[in-house]
């Protein structure tokens, strides 16, 4: 039942809204710094495990992206199509494969790795050392609390 005397709920006022203001604009400044590179902010994960010229399975790419197998298989299926990704069979599981970077992509990963700093450091202007480690401290148990939320939820 609503009740009208108890308070409305304040977008502005609250924690969650501005955390989705500031991802959402993040995400844009982020795409828009990898675009010209060929990479997107949500290819990161992956870009990052096989940088060094590894070669990894879908499971622990979807492990390491924190995605669901099914999301990961698409991703990595658009991200060969677009060359930014090569697969092989695996020699140790005949039914799947191995992922690694294209050596194009191994060359535009220094840029990307520059063009995300870049944007960091961007955004972070004028907070001090103390005041990051804070922010990403609490981000971090906001995503656990979140995380924490799903798994007790069935999800």
């Amino acid at each position: 039942m609503h009740d009208d005397k108890s308070p409305g709920w304040n977008p502005r006022a609250s924690a969650s809204f501005w955390i989705n203001i500031a991802s959402r604009s993040l995400q844009r400044l982020q795409e828009t710094r990898l675009r010209p590179l060929g990479f997107g902010m949500n290819q990161m994960p992956i870009l990052h495990a096989l940088k060094d010229g590894a070669s990894r399975s879908q499971k622990d790419l979807a492990h390491l992206a924190r995605v669901e197998q099914p999301t990961m298989a698409e991703m990595l299926a658009r991200m060969e199509r677009d060359g930014v990704v090569q697969r092989e069979p695996n020699p140790k599981d005949r039914r799947g494969s191995l992922t690694s970077l294209t050596r194009r992509s191994r060359l535009r990963w220094p840029n990307a790795k520059m063009e995300l700093i870049q944007a960091e450091n961007e955004v972070m202007a004028g907070f001090s050392a103390a005041e990051k480690e804070t922010l990403r401290s609490l981000l971090q148990r906001v995503v656990s609390n979140i995380e924490s939320e799903v798994t007790d939820c069935g999800g």
